[in-house]
């Protein structure tokens, strides 16, 4: 039989399309489709235990059967006060700070990297963010794992841009939201740092004399 899977978010630009027609075998739970799908579609499969699948526009449980024609919508995990993300398309900085904002906190830190227009004395074209995406969306939570330990209570959003960014775009953008200011400012700095420690996302600068920094 067959079925239709629709991809969201970090999924779509992993499996590089919106959506892909299965023919699965009859008689297949939504629990053996997850698994299913992280073997058709390889750069799932550092997912496959956080795929969430709705069929028909409604959640199912594991041992829902499927039916012929059935459409299935695979979403990123939905997350409480933390967001990561790491896209292709224009970051705004304002959503991801809204994404931390607490009445009950006083302070709210951001950060955001952008493109320049110059490096080396050389003027700076764009610029190529490329990404290991399965490896880089796990290190991006890990930093934020870390930074949940060190401060507390706190949230803390981060969105990633990867392609091509012309000067001026945002690149990486940071969000932190607690009590009071000292810990929101160092929690920032420390995740700033983090990313660029073990994040395996690359930057490449194409330079107005042909030159790649």
């Amino acid at each position: 039989m067959k079925v239709r899977a629709r991809f969201f978010g970090l999924y779509r630009e992993l499996v590089g399309s919106s959506q892909a027609d299965l023919e699965i075998e009859d008689k297949i739970s939504l629990a053996d489709l997850k698994q299913k799908l992280a073997v058709v579609f390889p750069p799932l499969q550092a997912f496959a235990d956080n795929l969430l699948l709705a069929v028909n526009g409604e959640y199912g449980s594991a041992e829902l059967q499927l039916k012929d024609g059935d459409e299935i919508a695979v979403l990123p995990p939905l997350s409480g006060g933390d967001d990561i993300e790491i896209t292709t398309a224009p970051i705004s900085t304002e959503a991801v700070a809204e994404m931390v904002k607490r009445d009950s906190y006083g302070a709210l830190v951001t950060f955001v990297g952008m493109v320049r227009d110059n490096s080396e004395g050389q003027r700076v074209l764009y610029m190529e963010y490329e990404a290991f995406l399965e490896m880089a969306h796990k290190k991006l939570a890990e930093v934020a794992d870390e930074v949940r330990a060190r401060w507390q209570p706190l949230d803390i959003a981060i969105s990633h841009r990867v392609g091509r960014l012309e000067v001026g775009e945002v690149a990486l953008a940071i969000a932190v939201a607690s009590p009071h200011r000292k810990e929101a400012f160092a929690a920032c700095q420390y995740a700033v740092d983090r990313i660029k420690e073990i994040v395996p996302i690359w930057k490449k600068e194409i330079r107005e004399d042909g030159e790649c920094g």
